[in-house]
C-alpha cells in the first residue's frame, strides 16, 4: 500500500499542531506502508518506505494580490501543483483546508479513495476573517467542497467529530476518530536547564507556561488578562510567536505591558523554539496552561504531560478528553458567544487566575497530577496505536471497492 499525504506544514516548517501530527504520523505509517508526503516548502526526502517532496505556491497567481487572500489563493495553487506530482499512489489523505483540494482532485483524477483529518473546522473559526480576508470565504469553500466529497473524515477526538456532523450533512458512518499522539521518548521529562538559562527563566522559581501561536483560537491574550488576578509574584512564562497578524500582535504586546505593571515576573519568548527546548520548559513548569477558545484536540497537552506538567485548561474541544480533571489537571468552565469567543472575558479571566494560582501554590497537588498526566499519555495516545488505526481505516476503503486505478506519472 502507497498512500499520498498532503500536509501545509512539514519539518522544518512547523508553526501547530497538524504539523506535528503530520511528522509523526508519516514516520509511524512509513514503518509498515510506503508514504509519500507532499507539503509546502523545499523538503526533499528519501528514507526508506518515507518520500517527502516540498513544493512551492505559484507566483504568477498571487503577484498583485493582498495579503488578506494571498494565502488562500497560494493553496488553491499549490494543490494544483501537487496533485500532478502523484506516483503510484493507492489512497490520498489530506490535512487541514490547505490542501484539502489536492484529496478532491485526486480522488477524481485518479479514482482513489479520499481520507480528508480534520484538526479544525472553518465555519467555527470566525476569527480567521482577520487574518485571511475575503480569503476566508475562499477557505471555507475548499474545505466544505472537500469534505463532503472525501470518502472517509477522520475527527481527532470525539468532540471534534460532533462538530463536524452539526456543520456539515454527512453520514455519520463516514466520520470516524482517530486520535493525536505523542512520541514519548522524545517528550519526556529532563533535568536541563539550558534552555531556561538562555531565555531568562529562573529554574529555581516555580513559573506558569503557555506554549503556542499569537491567535484567537490558542486564547493566549485571555491568559494574558488573566495575569491582574493571580498573586503579585507569580512567574509567567509565554512561548508565544508567529502571530496570526499585525493586529493581533500589537494588542498582545500591549496587553502584555500592561500586565508586567503589577507582575513584573513575566518572561515573553517571542518565537517558537526548538523541541528540545520546549520539553525543558515543559519539564520544569509548575503548571502549563491551555486558554484555548476552539481546540478540537490541544497536542500541546499531551507534550506537557508526557513531561510531567500537570495542565490547566479551557473546558473545550478535545481538550475535555485528552485532560482528566481533578486528575491531570483542571478543566475552566467555558461559554462561547455567537463567535467562539468568552461569552464573558473577565469572569473566563477570573476562573482561569483562580485555577492555576491554586494549583501553583501546591506543589505536592502538581506532582501528582504530572505523574497521572504521564501515565495517561502513556496508556492512551501512543503513535504506533494512532498509525495502526489509520491503516485499518484505509484497509477499509480499498477493500469496500473495486481496486483503484494507481496514478500514473
Amino acid at each position: 500500500m502507497r498512500v499520498g499525504l498532503f500536509s501545509r506544514e512539514y519539518p522544518p516548517y512547523v508553526y501547530g499542531g497538524a504539523g506535528v501530527h503530520v511528522e509523526y504520523l508519516s514516520r509511524e505509517l512509513a514503518k509498515k506502508i510506503e508514504v509519500e508526503v507532499h507539503c509546502w516548502g523545499d523538503q526533499h526526502l528519501e528514507s526508506g518506505n518515507l518520500q517527502v517532496c516540498g513544493d512551492q505556491p505559484w507566483d504568477e497567481i498571487t503577484n498583485g494580490t493582498t495579503e488578506k487572500f494571498k494565502g488562500a489563493l497560494e493553496a488553491l495553487s499549490l494543490n494544483l501543483t501537487q496533485v500532478k506530482a502523484l506516483r503510484n499512489i493507492d489512497i490520498v489523505h489530506t490535512h487541514t483546508w490547505y490542501v484539502s483540494m489536492a484529496g478532491f482532485l485526486a480522488k477524481k483524477l485518479y479514482k482513489v479513495p479520499f481520507v480528508l483529518t480534520t484538526h479544525s473546522l472553518e465555519p467555527l473559526r470566525a476569527w480567521k476573517a482577520e487574518q485571511l480576508g475575503s480569503g476566508y470565504a475562499m477557505s471555507s469553500w475548499m474545505e466544505r467542497t472537500a469534505i463532503l466529497d472525501a470518502d472517509a473524515v477522520i475527527a481527532v477526538s470525539n468532540d471534534a467529530r460532533q462538530d463536524v456532523l452539526r456543520v456539515y450533512p454527512l453520514d455519520p458512518e463516514r466520520v470516524h476518530v482517530i486520535y493525536n499522539g505523542i512520541d514519548l521518548k522524545e517528550y519526556q521529562k529532563t533535568k536541563k536547564t539550558s534552555a531556561l538559562e538562555t531565555y531568562g527563566v529562573d529554574p529555581d522559581r516555580p513559573y506558569i507556561l503557555f506554549v503556542g501561536r499569537i491567535t484567537r483560537q490558542k486564547g493566549v491574550t485571555n491568559l494574558v488578562d488573566a495575569i491582574r488576578y493571580m498573586p503579585p509574584d507569580t512567574r509567567v512564562v509565554l512561548c508565544a510567536g508567529a502571530p496570526d497578524t499585525p493586529e493581533i500582535a500589537a494588542e498582545m504586546r500591549q496587553k502584555v505591558e500592561d500586565a508586567r505593571r503589577d507582575h513584573p515576573h513575566i518572561v515573553w519568548i517571542e518565537k517558537m523554539i526548538s523541541k528540545p527546548e520546549v520539553i525543558q520548559l515543559y519539564s520544569h513548569a509548575r503548571v502549563f496552561v491551555c486558554p484555548s477558545v476552539y481546540e478540537p484536540f490541544g497536542i500541546i497537552n499531551l507534550e506537557a504531560m508526557a513531561c510531567g506538567a500537570p495542565v490547566v485548561g479551557s473546558a473545550v474541544g478535545g481538550i475535555k478528553e485528552v485532560v482528566v480533571d481533578g486528575e491531570t489537571g483542571y478543566l475552566v468552565p467555558f461559554e462561547q458567544d455567537s463567535h467562539g469567543f468568552p461569552r464573558d472575558p473577565e469572569q473566563f479571566a477570573r476562573d482561569l487566575a483562580r485555577k492555576v494560582s491554586g494549583l501553583l501554590a501546591d506543589p505536592e497537588k502538581c506532582r501528582q497530577f504530572g505523574e497521572a498526566g504521564r501515565k495517561r499519555v502513556e496508556e492512551k495516545f501512543s503513535w504506533s496505536a494512532i498509525a495502526d488505526q489509520t491503516i485499518d481505516l484505509y484497509r477499509s476503503l480499498l477493500g469496500s471497492a473495486a481496486r483503484p486505478q494507481k496514478a500514473k506519472a
